[in-house]
């Protein structure tokens, strides 16, 4: 969240956040993500724990804020090569835009579990939490809209079916990754480095029937 604009009070209070996610994320990383302590969110910040109820009144506020900054995150790291990418092609756009997923995801997994899996208990994010990533999946809609009206694809590719098959293959994937091969990069995991393949399987489920 940007600072701009806001008085110094503000600013101080936003960057004091930014500080508290920060830890959290850093805790979660060593400690697992369902472990994560209030009381050593605050030690590791230098407060009292009863100060950190003046940002974030529960636990469970925190993991819905990091789920939201997660998710702008992704929706963010998806976006931007797609957007700068020079060919028209919607086949290579996907496939751009699929590894740039794949490649943020392997690169910040403690999010990945908050965003994807239910490692935490009673954990629902909020609707303005899950707002970016309904946007990142609105992204993927027209992104096989594109690949549809290209004619690579059957029209029903864009329907919640689809997309749930879409999004179950490739988290799927990563899931594989993750958990056999967590500190190997995209290009060199037995299982990411198989993303064009998934992809594929995809197109072929929706590819247009022949002579219709």
């Amino acid at each position: 969240m940007s600072t701009a604009g806001l008085d110094r009070r503000a600013r101080r209070r936003q960057e004091t956040i930014a500080e508290i996610l920060d830890v959290a994320i850093e805790l979660m990383e060593t400690e697992g993500v369902a472990a994560l302590s209030l009381s050593a969110v605050a030690r590791r910040l230098g407060m009292q724990p009863p100060s950190l109820y003046q940002y974030f009144p529960s636990k469970m506020a925190i993991y819905d804020a990091l789920f939201q900054r997660g998710a702008e995150k992704l929706r963010d790291a998806y976006r931007a090569p797609r957007d700068a990418a020079r060919s028209t092609d919607p086949l290579e756009l996907n496939l751009i835009a699929a590894t740039a997923f794949s490649r943020w995801c392997l690169g910040h997994q403690v999010y990945c579990q908050l965003l994807f899996w239910r490692t935490i208990p009673g954990f629902e994010p909020s609707p303005a939490a899950y707002a970016p990533a309904q946007e990142a999946l609105n992204d993927l809609r027209d992104h096989l809209q594109a690949t549809v009206d290209a004619g690579y694809l059957r029209p029903d590719a864009t329907s919640d079916e689809a997309l749930a098959l879409y999004t179950s293959m490739t988290a799927g994937l990563l899931s594989q990754q993750m958990a056999n091969e967590p500190d190997v990069s995209h290009e060199e995991g037995r299982f990411s480095r198989l993303l064009p393949v998934v992809l594929e399987m995809f197109y072929q489920r929706y590819a247009p029937t022949r002579g219709k």
